[in-house]
């Protein structure tokens, strides 16, 4: 009688989705506690629905993949909960990109006709993710399948921020955040981007208030100039020491500032003194601070120019904007020089535009006490 042979080639169609199947009818992968048993319990991260899986998923599901069989073996209470997030305005950028290519605007639509649009690309993408979790031959729990819009999961991030709120660790501030300016919302630094851009560094006169001489300011942002507060030198810097307490007239905006000592200011870069416009930029954000300095946004959501700067700048988007400063400085005799100059800028995931650094009201997470129980661990 012939022996079974193995065949030469392995064909991955023949064996896996036959055997996978045969996992599921015997319902190996499903756990209820027991007391009995030391439990072992992976929450998969949850992939997004932007879209479909990628290699570094595929990679970090064959991880825990591993784990989860491995504990399975050993006879441990083994249970891996899938899932998939929302993604929140992720997904909103994708499903306008897709309504878009059938030329629908989201703004003509009302608010329940649009979430029909996300919950369609939800029931499409977040099913292809768990197909593609499956052909994978991930062993997880199937029946507690989960999706972070879940009445549950809903109830329950809602009732943490009342209880974090209650507590004092929740707070609303104006403060400065990661801004896209195609989305109109703030973003995090994961959702940031940094790139190499080559651009320019433009050198401004300001003239020193009732006096013939200027300091002059380096820039890669000249539109950002409108928004300035005070003009920044390092206290030891002796070029510029005895300016300290005295005022510049800001070109084009005609408004007198100080001129203040602060050792952030690096002194060998540029002329040695830096432009603060605390609204549009971290660290000037923080000299603002710690000078007590004004903060004037120049910018609206969708980062064109607002009624903060003069009427000629007014609603011109920020591109614009930087041409008609540069011309009008040039103009005035109020240019120096300019530089070609390489620089990181970052870009929106979201909007795959550069951020603007945009005052706005946001809820904020005090970490101070949350993060003390792991610092004491770890140290």
């Amino acid at each position: 009688m012939a022996q079974p042979q193995l065949e030469k080639v392995y064909d991955p169609n023949r064996v896996e989705d036959k055997w996978y199947q045969h996992w599921l009818d015997q319902n190996y992968f499903h756990v209820e506690p027991n007391p009995q048993k030391k439990p072992y319990t992976v929450v998969i991260p949850p992939p997004n629905i932007t879209g479909m899986l990628t290699m570094g998923h595929v990679l970090n599901n064959t991880i825990q993949d591993i784990l989860i069989r491995k504990a399975r073996m050993q006879g441990k209470q083994a249970c891996w909960i899938p899932g998939t997030d929302h993604a929140s305005i992720a997904t909103e950028t994708k499903v306008v990109d897709m309504l878009m290519d059938q030329g629908i605007k989201k703004d003509s639509l009302s608010r329940e006709q649009f979430l029909d649009h996300a919950w369609k690309w939800k029931e499409k993408y977040g099913g292809l993710i768990i197909q593609q979790l499956k052909k994978l031959g991930c062993s997880c729990d199937w029946e507690r399948e989960r999706f972070t819009m879940d009445d549950g999961y809903t109830r329950a991030v809602l009732e943490a921020f009342v209880k974090l709120y209650e507590k004092g660790l929740i707070y609303k501030g104006h403060r400065l955040v990661n801004w896209c300016p195609v989305s109109k919302s703030a973003i995090s630094d994961e959702e940031v981007t940094h790139q190499e851009v080559t651009g320019n560094l433009w050198y401004f006169r300001y003239p020193i208030t009732n006096s013939g001489e200027f300091l002059v300011v380096a820039t890669t942002r000249p539109e950002t100039m409108l928004g300035d507060t005070a003009v920044a030198i390092h206290p030891n810097d002796k070029r510029y020491k005895h300016l300290v307490g005295e005022t510049v007239l800001l070109p084009l905006a005609n408004r007198e500032i100080p001129i203040i000592a602060d050792e952030f200011v690096d002194p060998e870069f540029g002329t040695g003194c830096v432009k603060v416009t605390p609204s549009h930029d971290p660290n000037d954000f923080a000299i603002g601070e710690r000078h007590n300095l004004a903060f004037i946004n120049i910018m609206n959501a969708d980062a064109s120019l607002n009624s903060n700067v003069p009427e000629k700048y007014r609603d011109m988007n920020r591109e614009n904007a930087r041409k008609a400063v540069i011309n009008d400085i040039e103009a005035a005799g109020l240019l120096e020089k300019t530089e070609e100059y390489i620089h990181k800028v970052g870009f929106s995931e979201r909007g795959n535009v550069p951020i603007e650094y945009y005052m706005s009201d946001q809820w904020f997470l005090k970490m101070t006490e949350l993060s003390k129980p792991a610092l004491d661990a770890v140290n």
